[in-house]
């Protein structure tokens, strides 16, 4: 590998860059990153070392651009700290009751819950805000002495002269449009390290310049992912019912399409409900968000929500292509953890465990490699340790629930329910995925438009009023970090072959065709953007690029 050189132009007008220097750094203030943080500092603690342990958060604090479900399995919780009931961990409602409903679109059937496999059962788990975990685990972290830096972005990878990674730098920030310094001009800073950890979450930045230049994913299946739009809503009290969990499968979506959606009851009269759309999906006329939107007016779904208020909305990417997806975890001076290698387990709907361990375990491997006087080496033990740990078998029994739900909502219910009930994961078969999510998408010509119904504005809602509650700011001025490879792309072959596909699965309203005199132009509303990710893997001309703003810009999560 031949690291890429760096961008001179302000380095030389403004450098050289201000330096700070850490023995382990990490990239994402999420659960894997603060696990991994933690852990690094409970083991320091334990053996008497001195480590310098700082974690990087473009989000305005941590937890501000958190959005999932979220069922939480405490498992890793109860490894990290098996005291987290007394220390105020914020797990407040235990799983009451499991649902999981088959639509039409007016009917519903629920599954009795002895046939359900083991993966949609969830007693002895917790419906949770993640966001409001991750600001507890935070507090936890800086409690041990870690160093957390929110509203900074990582921008760049700094490699050394062998293309071992030794850090990474800060964006710069006071930039305009046009890519000129301003009057309130500050130059990124680099943060050095002895071993980088990657947590940025699903389709991270530099996870994905790490995955292409070092080929961590050469004889890997291609990653594949989800969209999941979610609101969250405070509903009325005799509606409610702490800890209900229901998951359904089919209407709104066609049966070739997967997808489904959640609605958990937590504490407060809250209620956090969403979908998630496979982006393998092939229709260009599909909309995710439209499609959340219609699901809430089902007659089984409706009235949860009747003489409720919407409080927040959001989106998230979601890494789903599971064991056979996960590329080479380490490589000289750092790793991949979270969901920015793709730990989540698509058949149990829940990732944050999965990150938190494979944190641990990333963690376990620095701390013994700086014991041993190493650095900006590979950290071997930490796939070996994954390998041998409850994570992979996990993982493992998950492996094939995803390549069979992709063949059809009919078809896979039953093979996933002959895979996990009657082998109960332990198949003598691994299917695969063939294909990349942006390879599925068919020219338009071969399908009809979808005419979805207008917002009531009270059980449903347009992106601009859902935006506007998901409290996305960007600083106005600053380059768009949502980029194009070839301006001519959009219009040439995106609106010309796919009828424009990004107006339709960005859940945000950024991407949008206007006229320009004679012909159309892409207009991009970068402010509007939830980094959620989803034009960055679903693009069929994967001309899009996604680029770190202006640290602190973005959404701000509320309990979400």
């Amino acid at each position: 590998m031949t690291p890429p050189s760096q961008n001179p132009t302000f380095l030389e007008q403004f450098g050289p860059r201000e330096t700070m220097d850490y023995d382990v750094l990490i990239v994402g203030a999420g659960p894997a990153g603060l696990a991994a943080a933690i852990r690094v500092k409970q083991l320091a603690e334990t053996r008497g070392q001195d480590i310098s342990v700082c974690v990087l958060e473009k989000g305005s604090e941590p937890g501000a651009h958190i959005l999932s479900g979220a069922v939480m399995d405490p498992t890793a919780i109860n490894e990290l700290f098996p005291d987290w009931k007394e220390r105020g961990a914020p797990l407040n409602t235990p799983v009451s009751e499991d649902r999981f409903m088959f639509l039409t679109e007016n009917g519903s059937t629920t599954t009795p819950n002895w046939m359900l496999p083991g993966c949609f059962q969830n007693h002895g788990n917790y419906v949770i805000s993640l966001g409001n975990v991750v600001r507890w685990l935070a507090q936890q972290a800086e409690a041990l002495g870690v160093e957390i830096f929110p509203g900074f972005s990582a921008a760049e990878i700094l490699y050394d002269e062998n293309c071992a990674v030794m850090g990474v730098a800060t964006g710069n920030m006071g930039v305009d449009k046009h890519g000129e310094p301003t009057a309130e001009f500050q130059l990124g800073m680099e943060l050095r390290a002895k071993y980088t950890l990657f947590a940025e979450g699903a389709r991270g930045h530099l996870g994905k310049q790490l995955i292409s230049g070092y080929k961590l994913d050469a004889g890997k299946d291609p990653q594949t992912y989800g969209i999941g739009i979610k609101e969250l809503w405070e509903i009325d009290p005799a509606k409610h019912q702490p800890g209900l969990v229901i998951h359904t499968a089919g209407w709104p979506l066609d049966s070739g399409t997967y997808g489904g959606s959640f609605l958990y009851h937590l504490e407060n009269n809250q209620v956090a409900v969403g979908y998630v759309v496979g982006l393998a999906y092939q229709n260009p006329y599909l909309s995710p968000f439209e499609e959340f939107q219609r699901y809430k007016t089902h007659p089984a779904v409706r009235g949860f929500f009747e003489g409720g208020k919407r409080l927040s909305y959001g989106a998230r990417a979601i890494t789903a292509g599971g064991l056979q997806s996960l590329p080479k975890l380490a490589f000289p001076g750092g790793a991949l953890i979270g969901c920015d290698a793709g730990f989540l387990n698509a058949s149990r709907i829940k990732g944050s465990h999965a990150a938190m361990k494979s944190g641990m375990l990333a963690a376990e491997a620095a701390v013994d490699a700086l014991a041993a006087g190493r650095a900006q080496d590979e950290l071997s033990a930490y796939p070996a340790a994954f390998e041998q740990s409850w994570l992979h078998e996990e993982l493992h029994v998950a492996r094939n629930f995803k390549p069979w739900m992709s063949k059809g909502l009919y078809l896979g219910t039953l093979m996933v329910g002959i895979d996990q009930v009657l082998f109960r994961g332990k198949a003598p078969w691994t299917l695969h995925h063939q294909h990349a999510d942006h390879e599925c998408l068919r020219p338009a010509a071969e399908f009809q438009p979808i005419a979805y119904p207008k917002p009531d504005n009270v059980l449903t809602f347009d992106r601009l009023s859902s935006v506007f509650i998901s409290n996305t700011n960007h600083t106005e001025h600053q380059p768009a970090h949502l980029t194009l490879k070839d301006a001519s792309v959009p219009t040439a072959i995106n609106l010309a072959k796919y009828a424009g596909p990004e107006q339709r699965y960005c859940p945000a309203g950024v991407y949008e065709f206007v006229q320009d005199g004679d012909a159309e132009r892409l207009q991009i509303n970068a402010q509007n953007c939830v980094h959620c990710k989803t034009c960055d893997i679903k693009d069929p001309t994967q001309n899009i690029v996604w680029v770190t703003p202006e640290g602190g810009g973005g959404p701000n999560y509320p309990n979400m």
